[in-house]
């Protein structure tokens, strides 16, 4: 017997919940193909140079090896527009840990022993991996990620800030940071013999893998067959293509039979990407009163000398708060580094980390109560483009957790709440996040036994994707959840774009909830008994992608946490932390809430226990696995509460939902050294707060 539709909006249960549980759902390196090869990258052991020499005798020789793939044997590949993906093609070391040669085996562990038996040469070359807020290689680019133009800049920011009665000028440095998805990056390559390529892959979009894939083999789009089944976490790494994947498809190609590579844990930091290190500059000015006068935020970041990637920071400045006089500037030097890349909240996570620093600093200096001070800044317009918002929910958001935290009770005072040795205090941090979507397609097919069944292009990265897509479908059908089948993860769906920009939901809906209605009116014109083959439609939402809007379209959010200082060991620990936020409408208040909680979570990570740091000597990242990268355990949340707020917004998509999988992270860290402040009166302009730069400060 059917169910009861169900309301949009509705804690639904994920839809692969069981499979998952249970072992049934299959990831990218558990495809169980026969004839299966095992491959193990070797990664350069210098951090710049060249291959001179790889001798591969005894790796050969090593039981069950079948080949070894380097620069004088892969295969040839189109120069793609990716260069990280031009591996095996020269033999030039850009960074520690390219991969300079692929070892085949019939076992994981015969690969890895043929690994470690190969001899590889070098011509070393000098190299510098150190950001400094003044190296002298530094150059401002046209635009940061997005498009964003580098340097903005509104009145006279100099004349205004000198003029403030009240100015705050602090430096922020935040060191690299990495994804570090449960599943590594993997992918399964396989050549049938009338030369169709078919790639299981751990990615954030399948569509992209397989266009990226096509191109650098010379194939059509038709001959290529990206599967995204079910990915294991992203959180931006997964958003591109990655070397592993084509590596896959050379080996499968090289060999003439299936091959399975799962990038070891301690190679990914070298090979997916960071969260590229920032060194920030903020300067506010204001009134007495709070009132902001003058606001400047100017990012110094690191990319490779491979390609081009600048971390957008200083973007979110331009959309927060209000004032006359602003300039946001982005710097970039090439060091050699491993290429940054997307990282949850790009831009926005590290930018509102200083810019929200900067403003408890204000209001310190004020005497001001930190959340008053955001709301008397709370702009009616977008500061940068002048455009009235679609919806700003931020004020609500402040207010509502004030009031849900308890804010007002706590004694402003820094350093006065005492637990024998434990320092308490509390703090709170704003957030925002963009409203993207991007063109997409879907079909929907109506059976003639009375089911239905929605294609899309989409990827569920352990966000629930599979079962709002169903949600929104059923909606618009009209029919219960389980009369309806959801076809996602593969190439030959319709195309859909990246998980990615908290966009997913977004676009892929948008596309499904076209589709749907177009099919209701087919059927509500249709008389009799549909014909058995049932009736599909198909939908395109370019068009409606590409129209601008006349407004500015923002999710918006307020983070509370306090915290706790140990004086003796220099620990910090959360002790409790709530989120409310304005995005739209909820699609389902289940996977809503486990994805704000989700960001909040890694935020907490970014305040107190994450950081990767560059060995100028050897050039690598020397936390590379979870023993070192220490990211939050269930020990470290003790208590982590998420809410929304009720926001009608007819300006976004037909759901009227915005994004809600990256907002989570935007803020948390600061509102959790902001705490630190508080419970302490010492402020640390350096994360992670860990105890070794926490003992050093304490009075």
């Amino acid at each position: 017997m059917s169910q009861a539709p169900q309301p949009l909006g509705a804690p639904v249960v994920r839809r692969e919940g069981r499979d998952k549980v249970t072992g049934a759902a299959r990831y990218a390196a558990e495809r169980g193909l026969p004839g299966c090869l095992y491959a193990w990258p070797v990664p350069a052991a210098v951090p710049a140079g060249r291959v001179t020499a790889v001798r591969t005798v005894d790796a050969l020789a090593q039981p069950g090896v079948h080949s070894v793939l380097t620069h004088d044997n892969a295969p040839r590949i189109q120069e793609p527009d990716d260069p990280i993906l031009a591996v095996l093609q020269n033999d030039r070391v850009p960074h520690r840990g390219w991969p300079v040669a692929l070892v085949v085996a019939d076992t994981l562990a015969s690969a890895r022993a043929g690994a470690q038996a190969l001899h590889i040469t070098y011509e070393t070359a000098p190299h510098d991996v150190v950001l400094t807020e003044d190296h002298p290689g530094l150059y401002t680019p046209e635009n940061a990620n997005g498009g964003y133009p580098a340097v903005r800049e509104r009145g006279d920011f100099d004349r205004a800030f000198e003029a403030s009665p009240v100015r705050i000028d602090a430096t922020y440095t935040l060191g690299a940071l990495h994804n570090h998805p449960m599943e590594p990056h993997a992918s399964t390559a396989h050549w049938s013999p009338d030369g169709h390529l078919t790639v299981y892959d751990s990615s954030q979009g399948a569509t992209t893998v397989r266009d990226t894939l096509a191109a650098a083999f010379g194939l059509r789009t038709d001959q290529v067959t990206a599967v995204s089944e079910h990915v294991g976490g992203g959180f931006g790494s997964k958003g591109t293509p990655r070397p592993q994947a084509v590596l896959a498809a050379m080996a499968a190609l090289h060999t003439g039979r299936p091959v399975e590579l799962a990038l070891p844990r301690r190679q990914m930091p070298a090979v997916v990407g960071h969260r590229a290190p920032t060194v920030q500059r903020v300067r506010l000015g204001a009134r007495p009163d709070g009132t902001l006068t003058a606001l400047a935020q100017e990012v110094v970041t690191h990319t490779s000398t491979i390609k081009e990637f600048v971390e957008q920071a200083a973007v979110p400045a331009r959309v927060m708060y209000g004032s006359p006089s602003s300039r946001t500037t982005h710097r970039v030097v090439a060091l050699d580094v491993p290429t940054p890349s997307w990282m949850r909240a790009p831009g926005e996570a590290p930018g509102m980390y200083a810019l929200e620093s900067a403003m408890d600093e204000l209001a310190a200096e004020l005497g001001t109560d930190p959340v008053e001070l955001r709301l008397r800044n709370d702009p009616a317009d977008e500061p940068d483009s002048g455009k009235p918002f679609s919806s700003r929910g931020l004020a609500a958001c402040l207010r509502e957790g004030a009031e849900r935290f308890g804010w007002h009770e706590r004694d402003p005072a820094p350093g006065t709440r005492r637990e024998g040795a434990l320092l308490i205090g509390s703090g709170v941090a704003s957030a925002t996040y963009p409203v993207y979507a991007s063109a997409c397609h879907a079909s929907a097919h109506a059976a003639a036994d009375g089911s239905y069944r929605v294609a899309v292009n989409a990827t569920d990265i352990g966000t629930g994707a599979r079962t709002v897509l169903a949600q929104i479908a059923a909606d618009v059908l009209r029919t219960p959840l389980d009369n309806l089948t959801i076809d996602i993860g593969d190439s030959d769906l319709p195309d859909g774009p990246v998980a990615g920009g908290s966009s997913g939901t977004a676009s892929w809906g948008w596309a499904v909830h076209k589709a749907a209605s177009a099919l209701v009116e087919r059927l509500d014109a249709h008389s009799g008994p549909l014909p058995d083959g049932g009736v599909t439609v198909t939908a395109d939402t370019t068009e409606e992608a590409a129209e601008g809007s006349p407004y500015a379209r923002h999710a918006f959010g307020a983070h509370f946490a306090e915290v706790a200082v140990d004086t003796r060991t220099g620990e910090v620990r959360m002790r409790r932390m709530l989120g409310v936020f304005a995005a739209g409408r909820i699609l389902n208040s289940r996977t809503a809430r486990s994805q704000f909680i989700g960001g909040m979570t890694m935020g907490i990570g970014m305040a107190l226990t994450e950081g990767s740091t560059l060995d100028p000597v050897f050039g690598d990242f020397t936390e590379r696995d979870l023993a070192s990268y220490h990211v939050p355990a269930c020990a470290d949340v003790p208590g982590i509460e998420a809410h929304w707020i009720e926001e009608d917004d007819p300006h976004l998509n037909p759901m009227g939902s915005k994004g809600i999988g990256e907002i989570g992270i935007v803020g948390a860290a600061a509102a959790i050294g902001n705490a630190f402040r508080h419970a302490t009166g010492v402020r640390l302009r350096t994360l992670p707060l860990t105890p070794d730069r926490v003992l050093t400060r304490l009075p």
